[in-house]
């Protein structure tokens, strides 16, 4: 396979960037096959999913998302001993196809060139300033749910705002604490309530907006406005957030309506994988498939063009 990188450094077949589900695959899958590749990760192999408390869909008995984290880990240390992979630490901040090569620019101002690039940057998660339904939180603490430990639900009365999916995975690692959850979420949020609905511990009401206000002597009085206009108003004594999340887009990437990144608008020297394609796509599973894929397609192309597999 050919490849392109400054004088004087080993050409590399393969830049993916982001060390998460779909990132680790697609370096996994590319040095499986003799490609050398460097990983470009932020923070660290895995860190998203190492925030996971409990896993139910990923094939392999993975049961938590540190054990997962740490196999993530392991398969990319067994291919950096090989010596077919890299890992750099560093921020990707922008990506860019040519006729001959990509590129990958960090915030160090270093640029990274390779023969094409896998971005796997995934998704970040929506605060209380990001969305349009949500009035009167200016200031307000309210940490996201994923994060919360069971000692932190000890309030009597607890509103989650948002029924994104990680509100079943939160129940799933917290199996027997019996907090009773009352989540307002939009319309737009209805089909992710469907995996836990038959979970008593959890109150869904759907909301057109919600008013929030922070209570002199502490807790929230949280004002919810249904689609008809009615409004009903109760004191909450803890606040976490459920939003969802929005893409992690690199500069360069062809952005679609959504804000996510549509693989048939990107560059043939760019690919993109797993979160980053949009909102029905995140699941762990469907993205280490995905990243795989996306692997492939270069290494394919390379064969297509008469070019040898490499050593």
């Amino acid at each position: 396979m050919t490849s392109i990188a400054p004088t004087g450094i080993e050409p590399i077949d393969l830049l993916v960037v982001g060390a998460g589900p779909a990132g680790v695959a697609a370096a996994v899958m590319a040095a499986s096959v003799r490609m050398r590749v460097t990983l470009v990760e932020a923070v660290a192999v895995g860190s998203k999913v190492a925030a996971i408390g409990a896993l139910e869909n990923v094939p392999g008995a993975w049961s938590t998302g540190p054990q997962l984290a740490a196999a993530f880990a392991a398969d990319i240390a067994r291919h950096q001993g090989a010596g077919r992979l890299t890992v750099v630490q560093g921020r990707a901040v922008s990506v860019m196809g040519h006729h001959d090569r990509a590129e990958v620019a960090l915030d160090d101002g270093s640029l990274l060139t390779a023969a094409a690039v896998v971005v796997a940057t995934g998704v970040t998660t929506l605060t209380l300033q990001d969305v349009d339904w949500i009035e009167g939180a200016e200031g307000l603490p309210a940490p996201p749910l994923e994060r919360a430990t069971p000692e932190a639900f000890a309030a009597r009365e607890v509103a989650v705002l948002g029924a994104d999916r990680p509100l079943g995975t939160w129940l799933r690692a917290h199996p027997r604490t019996d907090t009773r959850l009352r989540v307002l979420h939009p319309a737009r949020d209805s089909y992710k309530t469907a995996e836990v609905a038959d979970d008593s511990r959890v109150r869904f009401e759907l909301v057109d907006r919600v008013g929030i206000a922070a209570r002199p002597g502490g807790g929230y009085d949280v004002t919810a406005y249904d689609p008809g206009g009615a409004s009903r108003s109760a004191r909450a004594d803890a606040l976490f957030v459920n939003l969802g999340s929005k893409p992690s887009a690199l500069t360069g990437l062809a952005v679609g309506p959504d804000g996510y990144c549509p693989p048939e608008g990107q560059h043939p020297r760019v690919l993109v994988a797993g979160d980053l394609k949009g909102a029905r796509m995140q699941r762990i599973a469907v993205a280490l498939g995905d990243g795989s894929r996306a692997a492939l397609i270069p290494y394919y192309r390379s064969l297509e063009a008469g070019f040898p597999p490499p050593p």
